[in-house]
């Protein structure tokens, strides 16, 4: 029986995990009691249960401060085993304890470093296309049983839209939360939606589903504790972005402003030179716009510039770039295109907007003119080798001129090569 004991204490040494310690304990018992499936059935985890064996046929109690905490389960009985455990399950249970309590201890460390890295974010990186991949991937190392969803709320939808992983096949979790307010369960204990607060406002959802038991409690006060960084995350980028928007945006027109469009110009200058493909500039100027304002005021003339810039967009591919210049002045850049390409952008531009009819109706409900129509001139110009980053707009804008000085409502092309 000495000899058995020693072994047993040799395997125990050298096991640091639930999984090394199950599997060390089967070989024992195997080689030393004939014993074909074992296992072990703690209450507080299931980390040591395999629900692939049998119904044990005899199974001995572990105890903690006189307290039952699980079993060892065994397919067979016999009066060496029983005496055996009668000497030996109390440091087995102790073995029992201490990987638990270390694995716990672990967590709880893993825990405090995820906080940590999250805090990191939260006073470093602002922009939400970067920072919910990094979350997203923090919570997936962190919780390594469970399915974890970020959604993110669109105010002006009403919605909260997936932003963590790219897809999300479960039609459960999104009627979950399609109307949440507060914290809710599925009906199986194993997933769990939290709101995501901020300062009372609501950016969004946190899911964990797990894929084996229910959700514990531990990991449900570790999720609290992280939505709250989670929210202050997500609503100062949310703040950022609003920022970052009115800095560089138009705030009537949504084009960017003349100081971001200058930077842009720089660096889509600079891609062409490096990758020596061919790039447009047009510049466009609406014709007697000043007319307009005087004659219908400026609430119809904000509506045309308004109306103008939505038919630029819809003209445009996703890569090109356009800005409100200054007044009633619109640059646009075609990156990978030529100006003869360019030139059918222009002139499909000046046509659509040509016959454009502008309803003017709510704005001047007394007036007897209920539509308008205006025109536009533009200049198109294709850079060339020696160019710098101002000559493409000053270029396009000497197309320009000519074409407001010839007539206005054409495109101009400048192949001026000084």
């Amino acid at each position: 029986m000495l000899d058995k004991i020693e072994k047993l204490s040799k395997v125990l040494n050298e096991s640091y995990s639930e999984k090394s310690l199950l599997t060390s304990l089967r070989t024992f018992f195997t080689e030393n009691f004939g014993i074909e499936n074992f296992s072990i059935d703690i209450n507080s985890t299931k980390d040591f249960n395999d629900d692939t064996l049998p119904a044990p046929k005899f199974t001995y109690p572990l105890f903690k401060h006189k307290k039952c905490i699980g079993y060892l389960e065994f397919d067979k009985e016999s009066n060496e085993l029983n005496n055996f455990l009668n000497l030996s399950a109390q440091f087995i249970s102790l073995k029992i304890q201490n990987i638990l309590l270390s694995e716990k201890m672990q967590k709880n460390i893993d825990f405090h470093e995820t906080m940590k890295n999250i805090a990191k974010i939260i006073e470093t990186q602002y922009e939400l296309n970067y920072v919910i991949p990094i979350i997203g991937e923090m919570l997936d190392k962190f919780f390594t049983d469970y399915l974890i969803y970020i959604f993110l709320r669109d105010e002006n939808l009403g919605v909260n839209g997936l932003a963590w992983p790219m897809a999300c096949n479960d039609i459960k979790i999104i009627k979950m939360i399609e109307t949440i307010n507060d914290k809710i369960f599925s009906e199986d204990k194993k997933t769990y939606a939290l709101p995501l607060f901020s300062e009372t406002k609501n950016v969004g959802v946190l899911v964990a589903k797990s894929t084996n038991e229910k959700i514990t409690d531990k990991d449900i006060d570790y999720l609290n504790q992280l939505s709250t960084q989670i929210a202050t995350t997500i609503n100062r980028a949310n703040v950022y972005a609003e920022i970052l928007k009115h800095a560089t945006l138009d705030a009537l027109t949504g084009f960017y402003n003349r100081r971001q469009l200058e930077e842009r110009i720089k660096q889509e200058v600079s891609n062409a030179k490096r990758q020596k493909a061919p790039l447009c500039g047009i510049m466009t100027d609406i014709d007697f716009f000043k007319s307009v304002n005087d004659t219908y005021g400026h609430a119809v003339g904000d509506l045309v510039l308004k109306t103008i810039a939505k038919v630029i967009r819809c003209q445009l591919r996703e890569y090109d770039i356009a800005g409100r210049y200054g007044g009633e002045e619109f640059s646009i850049l075609l990156p990978f295109t030529k100006i003869n390409e360019a030139q059918m952008v222009a002139e499909r531009l000046r046509k659509t907007i040509e016959d454009k009819v502008i309803d003017i109706s709510k704005i001047n409900p007394d007036s007897e003119i209920k539509t308008i129509k205006v025109t536009l001139s533009l200049g198109v110009y294709e850079m060339k080798e020696n160019d710098n980053e101002c000559d493409l707009l000053i270029k396009a804008d000497k197309a320009l001129y000519q074409a407001k000085n010839t007539g206005r409502n054409k495109v101009v092309i400048n192949d001026d090569n000084e």
